[in-house]
């Protein structure tokens, strides 16, 4: 059984990889949705990612549709107490930025489309800089006191007002980040090493990285010289036959070897591998793909891999 891992300062342990929920009502429908929660939690996972603004993109859709399909699986498997659910705010069409008004409308709303009473991890989604932080800590204090939500996070956000939150909080006694959510992969290393990991290092957040796979490039199914398809092929066309790309996705290949292991998993397991780093977010539309994830618990990188790894991403 794969050991579960503490979230931060928080109370709240969790399995080292997050599922993401962003293809819930988008590119897995109520069927493979369930599907796929169903395997996860099966394989004894416990902490499911999602946002109110999944999946506004879409058209024809509001915002709010994988939370209500997280919400309808709860329901109907009757297992709320076994998983943690975080979910964010700031984006949603009809609950944009950080006022005190609309994180504490949006919360509300969160609630009712996942049927439950509390959140377990509460996110901003992206800062709003035009929004004090001391309103903003300020309403998120006020759903932890209310039991809306046991623990906050913060995404997206400078480490500027990543630390003024944080010692506003330690001044005022207020409800404190344990957690962030930054972009952080083998490919996008640069957006969160630096200061922004150093003030979560220094603070003892948890980071709990997305794109942990660089929008699928990472699994190594996108190679140069051959055609780009799906739903994020924009955003792998960027990594896609760069000398970059293509060192790191050689030094996966050969990890991989080594280990009689799936690409994905190696590069899950650089990312959990890496100082402050809890459980990255990987999404699955189908059963199928959830093994490769579903093992980083299990692969243990050697110093000399890391070191691999770390040079070819550089």
């Amino acid at each position: 059984m794969t050991s579960l891992r503490p979230l931060g300062s928080s109370d709240l342990e969790v399995f080292p990889l997050s599922l993401g929920g962003n293809v819930f009502g988008w590119t897995a429908d109520r069927a493979a949705s369930f599907a796929v929660l169903d395997a996860y939690t099966a394989a004894g996972g416990n902490f499911i990612d999602t946002a109110d603004a999944y999946t506004a993109w879409i058209e024809g859709n509001k915002g709010g549709e994988s939370e209500t399909l997280i919400g309808e699986w709860l329901a109907e498997r009757g297992n709320r107490s076994d998983v943690l659910v975080a979910t964010k705010v700031g984006a949603h069409p009809d609950y944009k930025g950080l006022s005190a008004a609309t994180i504490k409308g949006a919360a509300d709303a969160s609630l009712q489309r996942l049927g439950t009473d509390y959140i377990d991890l509460y996110y901003t989604h992206f800062d709003d800089t035009s929004v004090p932080v001391e309103e903003i800590i300020g309403a998120l204090d006020e759903l932890v006191r209310a039991g809306k939500v046991r623990a906050i996070a913060a995404s997206n956000i400078s480490p500027e007002r990543l630390q003024e939150s944080l010692d506003l909080s330690d001044r005022e006694g207020l409800a404190r980040y344990v957690a962030l959510q930054p972009h952080y992969n083998l490919v996008s290393r640069d957006t969160y090493e630096g200061p922004l990991q150093e003030v979560a290092s220094r603070s003892g957040l948890a980071a709990v990285p997305y794109f942990g796979l660089a929008a699928g490039y990472l699994t190594g199914k996108y190679r140069a010289g051959a055609p780009v398809e799906g739903a994020r092929s924009s955003r792998v066309e960027a990594y896609v036959g760069t000398e970059r790309g293509d060192r790191v996705l050689a030094a996966l290949d050969e990890i991989a070897q080594a280990h009689d292991a799936q690409v994905p998993t190696v590069a899950l397991a650089w990312l959990a591998a890496q100082p402050t780093v809890a459980a990255p977010i990987a999404s699955a539309r189908t059963v199928e793909q959830l093994p490769a994830l579903l093992a980083v618990g299990e692969l243990e990188l050697t110093e000399a891999e890391l070191a691999a790894l770390n040079a070819a991403s550089a």
